[in-house]
């Protein structure tokens, strides 16, 4: 079977990659959409419900291996890369940041190398909010105008990655997008991550670790109004153009765990408060007028409807773990 796109996907098997391959999949069957995945903590084969769509391949490889991308793009010759891969988890980053080094950046600059060298008609990058870093409790929300200030090695690497992937665009001329979203949450995310883990901890009857007093501020988005957000960019965006995707929903972390509260039949002895992390940013926001301006894009889904889809698709999982 001839295909009209030749879409490579990294991260896959993660939390974002695979909603999107599990959305647009069906959606192109025109398109054939080759899954790039190293296969770590984060990844799961389970999360994918379109592993034997006709349109879709599984190749298993680290972006931090030029040699292993290489035969992948020499294999399929992909005209579109869109590049979920990551290591994400802040804390993570802060006791180990090596990883983040090789992964966000090493690993960026290596598609990079091989979609200029391949002559990909499109590269687009997933990034985060976090690179603008930390926000008063009165800011303006973040703008692509807003400078580059990262607080952590995560978001440090996730910036240098932005700046790579602009160096691209401007002295080799890859046609390239950079987006930046805030906080995801949805079906598939990895249970070491705040909404999930709560959850998980909760309907266990186990106690929630809250940095300080829970006061930081960020900005949620449901993952399927961000994947439908870059197919949109990848549709019409403007080549060279960075866009800001964010949820319309600022909610500090107490509010978020009260929620969780609610949801699980828990009271506020089930929060237990810890000494907060190194760096913490203290508040994140993100100004969504451009792209909905321009692409006509807003999100679909207020925080309690997805919420609720979040716990719905967490909890027969997690009553599954605890009787095994």
């Amino acid at each position: 079977m001839t295909f009209e796109k030749q879409i490579l996907v990294t991260g896959g098997l993660g939390f974002i990659g695979s909603n999107y391959l599990n959305k647009f999949v069906p959606l192109y069957p025109d398109r054939l959409f080759i899954n790039i995945d190293a296969e770590t903590y984060a990844a799961d084969h389970d999360n994918l419900t379109i592993e034997n769509a006709p349109n879709y391949k599984f190749s298993k490889a680290d972006i931090r291996d030029l040699t292993s991308l290489r035969t992948a793009f020499e294999q399929y010759r992909p005209s579109v890369v869109l590049n979920f891969a990551a290591e994400t988890h802040v804390d993570k980053s802060i006791t180990g940041p090596a990883l983040f080094i090789e992964t966000n950046i090493l690993g960026t600059h290596n598609l990079l190398t091989l979609s200029s060298e391949f002559k990909s008609s499109r590269f687009h990058q997933v990034s985060t909010d976090e690179v603008y870093g930390s926000l008063g409790p009165d800011d303006s929300a973040f703008t692509t105008d807003s400078p580059l200030l990262p607080n952590s090695p995560y978001s440090a690497s996730k910036a240098s990655a932005d700046l790579l992937v602009r160096s691209y665009i401007k002295t080799f001329g890859l046609p390239a997008t950079i987006s930046r979203c805030s906080n995801n949450y949805g079906p598939n995310q990895d249970q070491t991550k705040l909404i999930p883990k709560f959850i998980s901890l909760l309907l266990a009857g186990a106690k929630v670790p809250l940095y300080a007093q829970g006061e930081n501020v960020r900005d949620w988005i449901f993952v399927e109004d961000h994947i439908d957000a870059i197919d949109l960019i990848l549709q019409k965006g403007e080549i060279g153009k960075t866009y800001n995707i964010g949820g319309d929903c600022e909610l500090k972390n107490i509010e978020i765990v009260k929620k969780l509260l609610a949801l699980t039949g828990r009271d506020e002895s089930f929060i237990e408060y810890v000494r907060d992390r190194p760096g913490h940013d203290f508040r994140y926001a993100i100004d969504n007028a451009e792209i909905g301006k321009e692409l006509d894009w807003k999100p679909k889904y207020n925080f309690e409807a997805g919420l609720a889809k979040t716990f719905e698709f967490y909890r027969p999982k997690i009553e599954g773990q605890k009787h095994q």
